[in-house]
């Protein structure tokens, strides 16, 4: 099968091959991609210490990471409202 190119936007390509080719949607691929790629940022270290700023994340992954710990209205949230709601949590 070709591999498919999910274009620049996606950090973790191989990541995404996997989940797409277990049928994930392009989004849901991506998304899960770009939050684990996101995770080895981190200052510290990827357990405990300093995670990697949430203005560096797309608006798809905050909701996703608000959608992972139940924030309420995050769909029609904007990107600043969505780091608040996610910092305030």
């Amino acid at each position: 099968m070709p591999r498919r190119d999910p274009g620049p936007s996606v950090k973790d390509d191989e990541l995404y091959e996997k989940l797409r080719d277990e049928g994930s949607s392009k989004q849901k691929a991506a998304r899960i991609a770009n939050a684990a790629a996101n995770e080895g940022r981190s200052s510290v270290g990827a357990k405990g210490g300093r995670s990697g700023s949430y203005e560096d994340w797309t608006v798809d992954d905050l909701r996703g990471r608000a959608a992972e710990i139940g924030i309420d209205g995050r769909s029609s949230m904007t990107k600043d409202e969505l780091i608040d709601a996610l910092r305030s949590h």
